[in-house]
């Protein structure tokens, strides 16, 4: 049977896929992980999955995020340009009438 393996380096970190190994039982699998995959990095924990039992979503099976346009939500679909001339605008719009408000003080 053909079990998959997965490393974390450190506490916190996401698993990534490291290869596979091949054993009768999870006991057996864990074993050889720990001795291909865990005895040359520094590792905190690693994962053993029998291979069949891991699915697969493509791009053929699902569209993946949606057909809703959401790029609201990326900072890269902003257009900046724009608003920073309207800023600058109301600035010296504000500098302007300030200025005015002395003269009708005076």
């Amino acid at each position: 049977m053909i079990w998959e393996v997965f490393r974390q380096d450190q506490a916190g970190e996401y698993h990534t896929h490291c290869g596979n190994v091949h054993a009768p039982d999870r006991d057996m699998a864990l074993m050889f992980a720990e001795i291909q995959h865990g005895r040359r990095k520094p590792t905190n924990s690693l994962w053993v999955v029998p291979q069949k039992e891991i699915g697969e979503v493509d791009t053929e099976d699902a569209k993946f995020g949606g057909t809703t346009d959401k790029s609201y939500r990326w900072a890269q679909s902003y257009s900046f340009e724009a608003a920073a001339e309207e800023v600058a605008e109301s600035e010296s719009e504000q500098v302007q009438a300030e200025a005015e408000r002395q003269r009708g003080d005076d």
